[in-house]
């Protein structure tokens, strides 16, 4: 059996990820590889952690990009800081706080849940609230939903997990790049996140970034981290000053993170969420010019997502197919408690343009007209 040379559709990507890639991107995977022990590798890395502390705004040593997807710097996240019995509280108002919950139990946590209906957000009253009733070593929350859209504040937060001495651990894989994202100013401790949503490149790596004070109670564990490959004590060897071989580098897709990191330095991280927010307020208001209704209030509305209710008398599924085959437009449904009920709308990255936009609108248009 033969099969053909790889040709697939050339979508434009407007759902929650991944998103589209720029095309210096693209371009930038086809370069050679070389030996990930290659001393000219080791200096590409040197400047791939400069560019992440830049885009997470922070001057943390212990920066780097994990080879996997944004779950997996969440999984990372969760095995380095529990060890069996460790009280834990996680922030749950949506499909990736659960998943947070669930990887959480699994190694081995006292876990406990400060619940929110999916879409809400949570104040930092309610946070200490549950930090003094509950004395957590680890206190995780999910910046920005993909689930629901919603994007939950910071500011402030670690004041409050610190005073109890525990660690804030932030799920940023739908904002970093994206919207406001300030590390060292909002002094979090423990903040992931993913290529493929706005930092322009595909899927595979996942960026983190660690405090000191997260790097001395990694260095206090007292027992052995269960997973070998995400073990951030090796992996920190590996891009830290040793050196150290640990893995197989994801080599191209190193070249793609330095490519797109360069674009949003170029592009100045000030313009860059002002860009994310204008594509977002034009969506916004062509939605409901159209009679849609936004799920999340405005003044929690996350710029890089978007969700809208699926009105009472549309197939959702039909539209995101008339999308999908007549315009060549991506965009996703609900997950979890909102699988059915709404539509999920990325704008992140080089997705994030007016052109974009309006052509989604007025497809929309001409869809729900058919119904």
């Amino acid at each position: 059996m033969s099969y053909p040379e790889l040709n697939v559709p050339i979508r434009i990507l407007l759902g929650p990820g991944p998103s589209m890639v720029h095309p210096r991107v693209l371009r930038s995977m086809a370069t050679p590889l070389i030996g990930h022990l290659d001393p000219a590798f080791f200096q590409l890395m040197g400047e791939v952690q400069g560019l992440l502390r830049y885009t997470f705004k922070t001057t943390n040593l212990f920066t780097m990009a994990l080879a996997g997807t944004g779950s997996a710097g969440m999984e990372a996240s969760l095995a380095n800081f529990v060890e069996p019995g460790d009280p834990v509280l996680i922030c749950v108002n949506g499909y990736f706080s659960e998943r947070m919950y669930e990887m959480a139990k699994r190694y081995g946590a006292d876990v406990k849940r400060l619940e929110k209906p999916w879409g809400e957000i949570f104040s930092p009253d309610e946070v200490e609230k549950a930090v003094k009733e509950h004395r957590p070593k680890l206190v995780a929350i999910v910046h920005a939903e993909t689930s629901t859209g919603a994007l939950q504040p910071l500011e402030g937060l670690a004041d409050v997990v610190h005073q109890h001495d525990a660690l804030l651990l932030v799920d940023a894989v739908t904002s970093l790049g994206g919207t406001r994202l300030l590390v060292d100013e909002w002094d979090l401790d423990i903040v992931y996140s993913a290529t493929q949503k706005a930092l322009n490149a595909p899927p595979g790596l996942a960026p983190i970034t660690l405090s000191e004070r997260a790097v001395e109670v990694l260095k206090a564990r007292k027992t052995p981290v269960t997973t070998w490959y995400l073990d951030l004590q090796l992996i920190g060897q590996y891009w830290g000053i040793e050196r150290a071989y640990h893995h197989t580098a994801p080599i191209s897709m190193i070249y793609a993170l330095r490519e797109a990191l360069r674009l949003v330095e170029e592009e100045g991280l000030e313009r860059r969420w002002r860009r994310h927010e204008r594509a977002a307020q034009t969506l916004w208001d062509g939605l409901e010019a159209l009679g849609l209704e936004l799920y999340i209030p405005p003044e929690y509305r996350l710029p890089t997502l978007t969700t809208v209710k699926v009105p009472p008398d549309v197939n959702e599924r039909m539209v995101r197919r008339h999308l999908l085959e007549d315009y060549n437009v991506e965009i996703a449904g609900g997950l979890g408690a909102l699988k059915g009920r709404v539509w999920r709308i990325g704008l992140m990255g080089f997705s994030a343009r007016k052109e974009n936009v309006l052509m989604l609108l007025a497809a929309l248009e001409d869809i729900l007209k058919r119904k």
